[in-house]
């Protein structure tokens, strides 16, 4: 009882600036005593519980809202800080500090810890907890994208690259972390191109002078890739126009396929730059070199095929912004469809080390479209035809003969 009685007169000096303030009656405040006792009596048991320590946290956030409500309510004057500015965001600091000695491999904890430094603009503090938090869990690709993002959001791009590829060194598995990584890059990219236009590097109008002057303000945050770049000659041009074409993301899409030749990666990379905004150029130019890198990587890899071949219908969905889109009349769409049966069917029919997986994706790709209501009625039934001229043939395999009876009499029941 000697921990509870000391908290107890630590709160003394804030409670009674918050009642000189007219923020709380005295009958609040005793209200407030009551149940922190209650809070820390329970803390102090001989085996604390994390939910003990996360509800007087949550009690605290609630009463900082209120305070900080009432103060906006009151309107008061704009004085000189005093304890009741700050205690009740420290105290829940003080409290999360105090469940991470008794719960220092929990994760989450450390996560709900950094997202409420986050919030409060704790930005040094946050800084020293990730750190913490990355020593304890250096395999936790979670806690490095939490950190590369607060480096990120605080305009640091080298330290943020930094702790990504230092994760990456301990979390090569790890497809979010690349995700990540690329994005980052992606960011990195886009940010170079505001710069420059800010600096007027591609204006003939800019001064010299001036962009020399503003350039050497901001140096000492220039990457040596950045430096290169803002050089004058064919060599600052040559440096800029690889960086646009994205010659960085490109060697980390290469470096994340050797790491984790996996389809879930590039499954998520292609999510990933499609959804980005970036010039059409850049991503097209990413997208070309994922392609590739696939091909390369996962040559006899049954969903790699897949998502070669609809690569062009992929595009087309996304032109029109809906997963559903289908241009029945369309002959752009129409080849799209017929390349990708065409290259599906003639996998299957080579006789892959992977037959069985093939065949499970032909299938799902013909079940998808054909499932698909505003598919043309044509369409539909060339890609019928397609699986039971498959189907048909001597050696075939009895999932292709039972994908076509069955597509074959849903069709009928529909007609």
């Amino acid at each position: 009882m000697e921990r509870v009685q000391f908290q107890q007169e630590q709160m003394l000096a804030e409670l009674k600036d918050l009642v000189q303030k007219s923020l709380f009656t005295q009958s609040e405040v005793k209200q407030i005593v009551k149940k922190r006792t209650q809070f820390e009596t329970a803390l102090v048991r001989r085996i604390p519980k994390k939910s003990d320590f996360l509800r007087y946290a949550a009690y605290e956030m609630n009463l900082e809202q209120l305070r900080r409500k009432r103060v906006d309510r009151l309107k008061l004057e704009k004085t000189a800080p005093s304890i009741s500015d700050y205690a009740l965001v420290r105290r829940q600091f003080q409290i999360f500090e105090r469940a991470l000695k008794k719960f220092k491999s929990d994760v989450g904890l450390w996560i709900q810890y950094i997202q409420v430094a986050k919030r409060e603009g704790a930005r040094s503090l946050v800084g020293r907890i990730t750190a913490r938090a990355l020593q304890l869990h250096p395999r936790t690709p979670a806690l490095y994208i939490i950190a590369a993002s607060h480096e990120l959001g605080h305009m640091s791009p080298s330290a943020a690259r930094a702790l990504l590829q230092r994760g990456l060194r301990l979390n090569a598995d790890s497809v979010n972390m690349w995700r990540e990584y690329v994005r980052m890059e992606m960011g990195f990219v886009e940010g170079m191109k505001r710069r420059w236009t800010v600096l007027g590097i591609h204006e003939e109008d800019q001064p010299a002078a001036e962009t020399e002057k503003t350039a050497e303000e901001d140096i000492a945050s220039l990457t040596p890739e950045e430096i290169a770049a803002e050089k004058g000659g064919d060599e600052g041009e040559k440096a800029r126009q690889a960086i646009m074409d994205g010659a960085i993301v490109k060697s980390v899409i290469s470096s994340a396929a050797k790491a984790l030749p996996s389809i879930s990666l590039f499954s998520a990379l292609e999510d990933l730059i499609r959804s980005y905004p970036s010039q059409e150029r850049l991503r097209t130019a990413l997208l070309d070199h994922l392609y590739s890198v696939l091909k390369d990587t996962l040559p006899d890899d049954p969903h790699a095929v897949k998502t070669l071949a609809t690569r062009k219908l992929r595009e087309l969905a996304s032109q029109e912004h809906s997963d559903d889109f289908v241009l029945a009349e369309g002959e752009e769409f129409v080849d799209a469809l017929q390349s990708a049966n065409e290259t599906l069917s003639a996998a299957v029919g080579a006789g892959s080390t992977n037959a069985s997986g093939m065949i499970n994706v032909y299938v799902e790709f013909i079940e998808e479209w054909c499932k698909m209501s505003t598919l043309d009625p044509n369409l539909h039934a060339y890609l019928l035809a397609s699986l039971r001229k498959i189907a048909r043939q001597p050696n075939a395999s009895p999932l292709l003969r039972a994908a076509h009876i069955r597509l074959a009499s849903s069709s009928e029941k529909v007609l």
